[in-house]
């Protein structure tokens, strides 16, 4: 059985598959019936891939495998049973030989007053569809107010956390709001003012300097007002008020600070680390040998670091499932397990438009180059739907992407404390 079908609960039931070659019963409990490449989907909120694209159907993708759509609240390592809620909110309880744990991660939130009540994160389809439609809700109300100062609050649009998710965001954003723009005749003379905070010191602070003084500049020559060392103090529906004293009057407060493991985890009452689960070097829970975890929900060893944990990213979790399915055929007798042991090949930020950063073995890039690494990377990682992403992200290049609101996802259907991966 696994758990959860993001990158590592994904790759697991992949390889399953073909080492099983039929001989094995392979369930896996996901929320939805999708594999979601999250990379693309800031370009989902700019309106450049339709939202299908991002998304890998999972009875396509793995007919071998039985899916049962729910989400798991509850493992049971000494019975061998996991507890998941269906889709309709009925409880089930099913039994396992051998448990892979990829449950993945949920939004972080932070004390900071109002934020739960008036930030969206960014981690999920329906997050993206909002954000697409309440960008372009917030021009077309700035176009019909005769109010400035009404007019300056909507074209105000606040990114927490500058992080991969909280730069990319920004990055887009900014280009889309400012096409939305020159569709208005009433903002004719209006610009978008997008703000990108963070306690840290530079943007991109996990990655190197040269990549972080790439992202900083490009943001920085759109008009993107960069702020470090600071962060938000108070959210409220109509501004936020910031650690250095600041009030900014604005109706969007998108919050990227980061994820922590799912709290699924925390429900094991096994060892943790950092609030994910402990495991050794071949992804197994010490002392459960039926059980193993993988991808953000795991605190993996990172054999490179000694002393270190892999980093929650997902260029480890599509190594780490590939490896602990591996590692479970082995406790069947198929193959020999091995240690999960891998050197980060190198990091890819799309900064929209022609702009990216990259360092692939090191070698650092910008501009267009990296960018035509960025999108090489992604198609060659993206499971399914290659083809449309190529058609839609070559109509964009030529006729751009029509600006209009759906409505398909309003803002209390995506309230930040409850919205996962």
């Amino acid at each position: 059985m696994i758990v959860g079908a993001g990158f590592a609960g994904f790759h697991a039931a992949r390889r399953l598959v073909r080492m099983s070659r039929g001989h094995a019963e392979i369930v896996l409990v996901n929320p939805a019936d999708y594999f979601l490449y999250l990379p693309l989907l800031p370009e989902v909120a700019a309106g450049i891939l339709e939202p299908r694209r991002v998304t890998v159907s999972l009875p396509k993708t793995l007919p071998e495998v039985q899916l049962l759509l729910g989400e798991a609240d509850h493992v049971d390592p000494d019975k061998r049973s996991v507890r998941y809620r269906d889709a309709e909110g009925e409880h089930h309880e099913i039994g396992y030989d051998r448990l892979i744990l990829a449950a993945g991660s949920v939004n972080k939130l932070l004390p900071i007053p109002g934020v739960a009540e008036h930030a969206h994160g960014f981690r999920g389809v329906a997050e993206a569809l909002y954000l697409r439609d309440h960008l372009v809700r917030q021009v077309e109300l700035a176009a019909a107010t005769g109010d400035p100062d009404e007019r300056a609050a909507r074209l105000t649009f606040v990114v927490v956390g500058a992080g991969y998710t909280g730069t990319e965001v920004a990055a887009h954003g900014q280009l889309a709001t400012s096409d939305l723009l020159r569709h208005q005749p009433a903002l004719a003379n209006e610009r978008a003012h997008w703000l990108l905070l963070d306690t840290a010191p530079r943007v991109l602070p996990e990655l190197s300097e040269r990549m972080s003084r790439t992202a900083d500049r490009v943001l920085r020559e759109r008009g993107v007002d960069v702020l470090m060392g600071c962060s938000v103090a108070e959210a409220m529906h109509d501004c936020v008020r910031l650690t250095d004293g600041q009030s900014i009057p604005t109706r969007t407060l998108v919050w990227c600070v980061g994820v922590r493991p799912d709290p699924l985890v925390d429900g094991l009452g096994l060892p943790t680390e950092d609030g994910r689960l402990c495991v050794d070097e071949y992804l197994n829970v010490p002392g459960h040998p039926d059980l193993f975890a993988a991808g953000d929900a795991a605190a993996v060893p990172d054999l490179t670091r000694p002393g270190k944990l892999t980093p929650m990213t997902a260029q480890h979790a599509v190594r780490q499932g590939d490896l602990v399915a591996r590692n479970v055929a082995a406790t069947f007798g198929a193959g020999r397990r091995r240690r999960y042991k891998h050197h980060d090949l190198g990091f890819l930020v799309d900064l929209g438009g022609r702009q990216a950063a990259a360092n692939p073995l090191r070698v650092p890039l910008s501009g267009p180059v990296a960018k035509a690494m960025t999108r090489g990377y992604h198609l060659l990682q993206l499971p399914g739907n290659r083809t449309r992403v190529l058609t839609d992200w070559a109509f964009d290049a030529v006729q751009g992407n029509p600006a209009v609101e759906l409505g398909l996802v309003r803002s209390p259907q995506v309230p930040l404390e409850t919205v996962d991966a």
